[in-house]
């Protein structure tokens, strides 16, 4: 077994690697650039070199940084994660003219599956069902608008190198494909360091759905079930779970089975994934095949109970894979949700800035997994549910503009669907971030969706149930009440406190009184608290709501017992009441004595200010592109301008017909939130 391996990446998957590394104990060598100095996986780490400059293409996909790394610290193989080098060719062979290991597959199945166009061709001749396309190398956008024609709209605009939703878009027309074009090719050369494109029939309401092969070097095999990754935005995977609520055994033994037919048949070896897209009849076809560890692993790790990473080392090392197909069985329901420094708000664009509370909810372990190469028996107890978050970073840290926006991917485990989705909804409701902007509200809202709980869903889910962005969850009337009472008894504590502040006068008592309106969503509620050592009786709209808990000013997280449920509330104290955020809804909940209450609906509100004769930077970034001109006559929809953050290229267009007066900004110039690019007459 190997003494020391080098991680070739950053973030939460080079923390999830060193974990590992450590149980097996094996030393590891972090790799860092200027933006990464202080991250958590170089503190994790045995060893840590610097490689060079923020931008990854100065630093984490510069080949000869790695293995000067490599030689600087005498590493016997590499693990390279996801993304950057994982799937590139010339890294593999690079390390293997280093007498180093690669844990992954051989470089022949790395050129062969890891390039999308080639791996099609390959399925095709395997007789594996493919998608419709052009496989062929695109010159220019022209040419891609004509090959868009011939297919038929609507059509997928992809990356040959790409992944993780980057360097795709989907086309409806030629204008589309052009610029669609356009833009997959500068972001597939930025972030992949190839810019080949190539385009396919975009099958609408489909679902993605993927199976993980893991392989070894004695010519093993087995396929250890399928994910459900159709919750998307963006073709970037939002939500996943395994396994998948579509389907039946004979589908997923048969997709199992071509998945792995496909690997043998070029030489694989290491985890990959062969991914699928099914229709509503469960004919599925082919997608591609990433040759790594995919973001989602955990998941799967949590129904098998195998740690992919340390067979995937195990197996780089030379080691049998120590279980048959036989062995792997399906043992309950697993969940992730991918916490993004992306504000929902905000048309989800990227956020950066310094994470100033990084809480998560405490983990619960998941029962039994593979550990030093001997299989542990499937359907042993997990308990009732497990709770795991694989993440990079720390409170206190930074979310840097240069790489990708994930902060953290949060799982649970629970023996049926219904059981893990709930753990989801309260471990979500547990997990406090601050700081920055980022998706907990709309992934709060997707646990509480009817259609998501139904399992209907396909990759259109977010685009049909949030076609105007999402603006927060909108709560029932019951949830509404149990709010507002749990936030009138928070606020009669808090009232407690202040009678009991010293240095009062001492001939004033203040007195806490029983009476109160409660304020929130454009609704009011008479409320009376009758307290007791225990807790509070909280009367509203001729409801008496049972509340109790160990609260007190000052805590952020409020764990309640409502009516004998528990209730999770992120609480921030404002004047007369808090700013209260639960299950994907964010509001203000004010209580007031009456007489308060009733001046306080004579008072105006706040108008917010008109900034629509403005083009305003929605995010930090780098301005690529300016399309308009001062003078210019510019129609709705128009593209005016292209922002690059977190490795995506964001286009900003004309919310209405206008005239350019001026343009503040120019491509090469770093902005900030709410920064003027273009000013209308």
């Amino acid at each position: 077994m190997f003494k020391k391996i080098l991680i070739a990446n950053r973030g939460e998957i080079a923390c999830r690697v060193i974990k590992t590394a450590r149980k097996m104990g094996i030393a590891t060598v972090a790799v860092y650039s200027d933006a990464d100095r202080n991250a958590l996986h170089v503190k994790m780490a045995d060893e840590a070199i610097h490689i060079g400059p923020a931008p990854a293409n100065q630093s984490y996909i510069v080949i000869d940084k790695i293995m000067d790394a490599v030689r600087q610290s005498g590493a016997e193989a590499v693990h390279p994660g996801y993304g950057f080098l994982s799937e590139n060719r010339k890294f593999a062979e690079a390390l293997e003219a280093e007498g180093v290991a690669f844990i992954g597959p051989p470089s022949g199945a790395i050129e062969s599956m890891g390039d999308k166009i080639t791996s099609k061709k390959l399925a095709q001749e395997a007789g594996v069902s493919t998608v419709p396309g052009y496989m062929g190398l695109i010159e220019d956008a022209e040419e891609a608008a004509k090959i868009s024609d011939q297919i038929g709209y609507p059509v997928m605009i992809k990356a040959s190198a790409g992944g993780g939703g980057k360097g795709m878009r989907i086309a409806w027309n030629a204008d589309e494909a052009r610029e669609g074009f356009e833009s997959s090719k500068s972001e597939a050369a930025n972030s992949f360091g190839d810019d080949r494109i190539f385009i396919e029939k975009f099958v609408t309401q489909p679902r993605h759905i993927e199976i993980q092969v893991l392989a070894d070097t004695h010519g093993n095999a087995v396929y250890l079930h399928e994910r459900e990754c159709s919750i998307q935005r963006r073709n970037q995977k939002v939500i996943e779970e395994a396994p998948s609520p579509f389907l039946d055994a004979e589908t997923r033994r048969a997709m199992g089975e071509q998945a792995v037919a496909l690997a043998k048949a070029v030489d694989y070896t290491s985890a990959g994934t062969v991914e699928f897209i099914v229709d509503g009849d469960r004919n599925f076809y082919f997608l591609e095949m990433n040759t790594r560890l995919q973001v989602e692993h955990p998941v799967t790790e949590l129904i098998t109970g195998v740690d992919l990473v340390e067979q995937m080392i195990r197996v780089a090392a030379g080691d049998p894979l120590p279980f048959e197909q036989s062995d792997l069985k399906i043992n309950g329901w697993a969940m992730e949700s991918r916490l993004y420094a992306e504000d929902p708000y905000r048309n989800f664009l990227p956020s950066i800035g310094r994470l100033t509370r990084y809480r998560p909810p405490a983990e619960i372990a998941a029962g039994p997994m593979v550990t030093s190469g001997k299989w542990l028996a499937q359907g042993t107890a997990h308990g009732e549910t497990a709770v795991r978050n694989d993440t990079g970073v720390y409170e206190g840290g930074e979310i840097s503009m240069f790489y990708d926006p994930m902060i953290a991917k949060l799982c649970t485990w629970a023996p049926t669907r219904p059981e893990a989705i709930q753990a989801m909804r309260v471990a979500l409701d547990e997990f406090e971030v601050e700081g920055i902007g980022h998706n907990l509200p709309f992934l709060s809202a997707v646990m509480d969706h009817p259609k998501f709980a139904s399992g209907k869903i396909t990759t259109a889910f977010i685009a049909e149930e949030y076609p105007d962005g999402f603006q927060g969850a909108q709560l029932d009337a019951d949830a509404l009440e149990r709010i507002a009472a749990a936030a009138a008894a928070m606020h009669r504590v808090s009232e407690i406190r202040d009678t009991r502040i010293s240095g009062r006068l001492g001939n004033h008592e203040r007195r806490v009184g029983e009476n109160w309106v409660a304020f929130a969503a454009g609704q009011e509620w008479p409320v009376r608290i009758v307290a007791d050592s225990d807790g509070a009786d909280v009367h509203i709209n001729d409801r008496r709501i049972r509340i109790e808990s160990d609260w007190r000013p000052g805590k952020s997280l409020a764990q309640l017992e409502v009516e004998g449920q528990r209730l999770v509330l992120k609480v921030e104290k404002i004047a007369a009441g808090f700013r209260i955020r639960s299950r994907g809804a964010d509001m203000k909940v004010y209580v007031r004595r009456p007489k308060a209450a009733e001046l306080a609906r004579l008072m105006p509100e706040k108008q917010a200010a008109d900034t629509s004769k403005f083009l305003l930077c929605p995010m930090p970034g780098l301005v690529v592109k300016i399309n308009a001109a001062p003078g210019d006559e510019v129609q709705e929809g128009q593209p005016l301008a292209t922002v690059e953050a977190m490795k995506m290229e964001n286009i900003l267009r004309a919310e209405r017909k206008g005239v350019v007066k001026s343009v503040n900004a120019a491509p090469g110039e770093s902005l900030r939130v709410d920064d003027i690019i273009m000013e209308f007459e």
